[in-house]
Parts: structure tokens; sequence; C-alpha cells
């Protein structure tokens, strides 16, 4: 089966330039094709997910994937004016978070034996001279068209800086350095690039007289219309330390059902027979799907034994079992409950619940249990006493739970 409907039939597919030409290219030779990613934080997250998918079943079936890191234009931070908004990292801190990028990318990719490639767009970008730069590329790109792009239509609405006009300029010039270094010929990415990846691809045909192609993926929404990935804390970050594997798990064994079917599609290497079986069960049988999906998720993601913990955690708290040694677990310092013992806050620190006032919300529900007390009353206030010394269960709803250790 041919790559490109694999993709397809799992749902990955928004948009793709010179389709034909580029099933031919994909049968003709193993291509080499490139994502970016912006190390701006010392990990991924699910936003990357994705990308990061469909580039293993892209060196599955023999093609090579260029992993791009915008080492250089993450060094142009906030481009408002205003010093105390600029958020500049120094060299030392982008090194680190390109070393731990590579390291989740490697996770999925297999870099050996230069199956993948990896490069930095820091080792053009800071070398170029502006005058050439433009009278080269500028040359090719049609304002017009530009400020047409959704890109920037929507930017333009908030006020749109001319570094942020560049944009589309860099990342063309990148896709075709990456072709002339690398011989490579597709970028592939998210719908909400597709601008910037098509006029990159444009501007290979135009300058190299060269074939050139750009493939987008669908955002992953839910049955509501919102983009998937966002928990209480924020973003639903790949790296541990900031989304435990526990947190992870828990991401997808609690979504809608409707959600399902493609989510175990997208986010799973199961056969499409399984992922079709899993989709139609029903009622409560549903959650065999959605314990599926949930741990191979996070087997890809943090290995097979953290999703094996995830898992038995996750049943232990369903059932009443209670233990707690994989749950998520916040430390709540002595003097932060001298300084402020209410439950509403508490609820707030461990991440349970995104404000005081949804905490105060939660608990007008009857949606907080403290151990195994439902709270009634949005005043509640907590002492030493109230902590065991292998910590106090929080839940909110059925299935979000917290562990929080008084430390004394």
């Amino acid at each position: 089966m041919h790559v490109l409907d694999i993709l397809k039939e799992r749902g990955f597919i928004a948009q793709i330039t010179h389709e034909e030409e580029l099933y031919k290219q994909l049968e003709r030779e193993p291509t080499v094709f490139y994502v970016g990613f912006d190390p701006t934080a010392p990990s991924l997250h699910f936003g990357h997910f994705i990308p990061m998918l469909a580039m293993r079943h892209m060196q599955n079936a023999g093609h090579i994937p260029l992993a791009l890191i915008g080492g250089a234009t993450v060094q142009i931070g906030d481009p408002s004016g205003k010093s105390e908004l600029r958020q500049m990292l120094t060299m030392e801190a982008i090194q680190h978070n390109v070393d731990n990028i590579h390291s989740q990318i490697s996770k999925f990719i297999d870099f050996s034996d230069n199956k993948a490639l990896m490069a930095n767009n820091a080792d053009w970008l800071t070398k170029l001279n502006y005058l050439e730069f433009i009278r080269e590329i500028g040359v090719h790109f049609s304002v017009n068209r530009m400020i047409a792009a959704e890109c920037y239509k929507q930017r333009l609405e908030r006020g749109l800086t001319f570094l942020e006009f560049n944009y589309m300029l860099m990342q063309s010039y990148d896709f075709l350095e990456l072709f002339r270094r690398h011989n490579c010929r597709l970028q592939m990415g998210g719908d909400d690039q597709w601008s910037n990846i098509l006029a990159g691809a444009d501007l290979i045909r135009r300058k190299e007289r060269e074939p050139a192609f750009a493939c987008t993926f669908k955002l992953l929404m839910n049955s509501e219309g919102n983009k998937m990935g966002k928990t209480e804390r924020g973003a639903l970050w790949l790296d541990p330390e900031l989304c435990s594997p526990y947190e992870f798990y828990q991401y997808w064994r609690n979504i809608a059902d409707s959600d399902v079917p493609n989510c175990l599609s997208m986010l799973t290497f199961l056969p499409m027979d399984e992922v079709r079986r899993l989709s139609a069960l029903t009622g409560s049988a549903i959650n065999e799907a959605k314990m599926a999906l949930a741990f191979e998720a996070t087997k890809m993601i943090h290995g097979e034994e953290e999703a094996q913990k995830a898992q038995q955690a996750s049943a232990a708290l369903f059932s009443g079992d209670g233990r707690m040694d994989d749950v998520p677990t916040y430390e709540l310092t002595m003097a932060q409950l001298q300084e402020d013992n209410r439950l509403t806050t508490l609820l707030f620190l461990c991440g349970l619940c995104s404000s005081r006032s949804q905490a105060r919300k939660m608990i007008e529900q009857g949606a907080v249990l403290a151990g195994d007390n439902k709270v009634e009353d949005p005043e509640a206030r907590l002492n030493e006493a109230d902590f065991p010394a292998d910590g106090l269960l929080l839940r909110r709803g059925k299935k979000n739970y917290c562990r929080v250790i008084l430390k004394k």
C-alpha cells in the first residue's frame, strides 16, 4: 500500500500539491522530506506528535526524514518592542532545547546509518547577507499574495510586524537550502502552516526548475471542534517532567467516545482492522478502545514500562484499590499550607483545576473528593492532620486525580 494511501486511510492528510506527481516521486526512489521543529522550549508538545507519527510512517515506507530545528529563528524573540516581554534565549538554552528535542524525536525516528537526518537553520540563516537574501528570494514573492494567506490575514487584524511578514521568506529559504544540501523535495507539517509550506515548494520550482512538494496534516480536533492536546495545566508536553506518563495516559483514557476512532487511527500503529473493531464498540465496552489508545500512545512517548505503570495506576484508582505510587503527586510545603489552607487553592496549585474560581464551581457541583469524602463546602480548609503519611488523594470528577504530600 502506498504510504500516501496509508496516511490518508489513517486520517492524516489535509492538503497536497501536485498529488499525482508526488505519488510517482515516492514510488520512484527513497525521498528526503522534512518537518520543522521550533526549540522555544525544552520539550515538544502534542502539536508535534502527529507530524512525528507521520514521519515514522514515511520512514517505515523507506523514505528519509529530515528534522529541521529552528535554531536561528528562535533567537529573534518576541518582536513587540518592549524589552521586558522579549523571551530571548541564550545560546546555551537553545542548545539544551535542541538536544532534548533530538532525544524525543529519536524515540520515533531511526537516525542510524543515515536513515534520518537532522539540521539546524542557524547553519545558514545566521550567515545570510540581508541585501543578497532579499534580491535572491524576495523577488519571487508577491506581497498581494502573501497578505491574502490565512496565516497573515489573522495577524493583520491584530497588527502584523515586519518580522512576522518575513517569516514566510525565511521558511521558504529553509526548504530551498535543504533541497540544495540534501535533495529534499517534500515539506510536511500541520495544516496551519499550509501557506508557508506551499511558498517553499513554489520557490524551489521557480528558482531550481525542479519538482518540490507540500503536504499538510489535519489538526486533531475533538467532537466539539476544539484542538486536542490541552490540559488544565496547559499544553500536553511529551517530557515526563512536564507531564507525567500517568497524566499523559489519563488524557487519552478520558477522551469523549466520539473522538475514539480518529485518535486510534492517527495516534497508534494498530492495524486498521483492529482500529475499526475497537471504534465500533459502544456503551461501557468503548473503555477497551480508550485503554488501548492510552496505552499505545503512552508507550510511544514514555516506553512500555511507564505505560504499564500508568495503566496499573489508572486501573487501581478506578477499582478503588487506592494504590498511588504512579499517580501524579504534588508536594505541599508546610509554609504554603500555613499561608493559605483553602482547598480551592490546593486544587489550583496541584493542577486539578485551572483556577480557584473553577475549583469553587467544582466543589459546588459536588465534583470534588478529598480522600473518600465528598467536599460540599467551597470554603473548606485543610489542616496538617488531614494529610496521611502517604499523601491525601484529591479527585475532580471521576477520572482526575492528584496525590498531595505535605512536606513537614
